[in-house]
């Protein structure tokens, strides 16, 4: 293998690493913001609970699904558009001024987040495994 294309292949890791982490760090990191939405978008204290849930129920639903659209489309396209997704999720959410438009851009995050981590397994495996590249 050339050095260029084994060079590739790292980089490719470590985007897919990257992904990774933003997969499971979505699913975390909002118990530290939760208190200043509360008060800043005015969730109900029995609402905010829905910050999580909307990318954990989005998420989970549909994971299968980005799995077999990996499959479908291929790993890369739907890798891809899995990041395009969780981006424009992220913006909404970020640029949230409501409950409603916080919940729908968790809720987008969570389907970019169900088309990236099937697909980066797929990749994962064509990258580094019995037979890479092939």
């Amino acid at each position: 293998m050339s050095e260029t294309k084994a060079s590739r292949r790292w980089w490719a890791l470590a985007v897919i690493a990257a992904a990774q982490f933003m997969v499971i760090m979505d699913t975390s990191i909002v118990g530290v913001a939760l208190p200043k939405m509360q008060g800043e978008l005015g969730f109900a204290p029995g609402n905010l609970s829905w910050v999580f849930n909307a990318y954990v129920v989005a998420f989970g639903g549909l994971l299968l699904l980005g799995g077999r659209l990996s499959d479908l489309l291929g790993a890369r396209r739907v890798f891809a558009a899995g990041w395009g997704v969780l981006l424009v999720g992220s913006l909404v959410a970020g640029l949230a001024t409501g409950v409603g438009s916080e919940l729908a851009g968790r809720a987008v995050q969570g389907v970019g987040a169900a088309l990236i981590a099937p697909s980066a397994l797929t990749l994962l495996m064509m990258l580094f495994g019995s037979n890479p590249g092939s």
